[in-house]
């Protein structure tokens, strides 16, 4: 019959609906009547696919971290130290425009006043802290500097800063130059 989707092709349109509804309303706000409306289906039929609305939206907040670390672990290839942590640094900002994927790992630290989130979100940011460190074979003062860093830089994709005329905001936009991290080590901070 045409027009029918596989599951799998159906899996992946759920997934790309209910990411947008995850990244707009976070995981008590999202509605999975809604998705199962927006794709046609009963909300039975999710329910079948992810078992709950928390699976759907772990799997959904675990995929926008992977992206990150995967895509940093991938520019960094081949590269050590700061000229690695360069190439990561350039990779997440472009990263940054993937506005659903940003927004779905801030809906994940906003719910991490569930339990069984903060232990995923917790997994997906040692994940994200061993690329940087083991991509970049950096101290760990470098590191956190590194991925405090990108924090902001998250927070100013979300309150979509390159809209906004203001000093403040040409500071949160600022690329990061290669360089910047060199004078931050554990010994230059003791």
């Amino acid at each position: 019959m045409a027009g029918r989707m596989s599951g799998t092709e159906r899996r992946a349109q759920v997934l790309a609906i209910a990411a947008e509804e995850f990244a707009e309303h976070g995981l008590h706000g999202a509605s999975t009547e809604a998705i199962a409306k927006a794709a046609g289906i009963t909300q039975a039929y999710i329910f079948r696919m992810f078992g709950t609305k928390k699976a759907l939206f772990l799997e959904l907040i675990q995929t926008a971290f992977e992206r990150v670390s995967d895509g940093m672990r991938a520019a960094a290839e081949g590269k050590t130290g700061l000229e690695a942590l360069s190439a990561m640094g350039a990779q997440y900002f472009d990263l940054l425009a993937d506005r659903t994927g940003l927004l779905l790992q801030l809906q994940g630290f906003a719910a991490c006043g569930d339990p069984e989130v903060r232990d995923a979100v917790r997994s997906c940011f040692s994940r994200m802290w061993g690329t940087a460190e083991e991509g970049t074979g950096l101290d760990p003062v470098t590191v956190k500097t590194f991925l405090g860093f990108g924090m902001l830089l998250n927070a100013g994709a979300a309150m979509d800063v390159e809209q906004v005329d203001a000093g403040w905001a040409e500071g949160v936009r600022t690329r990061i130059k290669p360089g910047l991290f060199a004078h931050i080590t554990t010994a230059t901070n003791r």
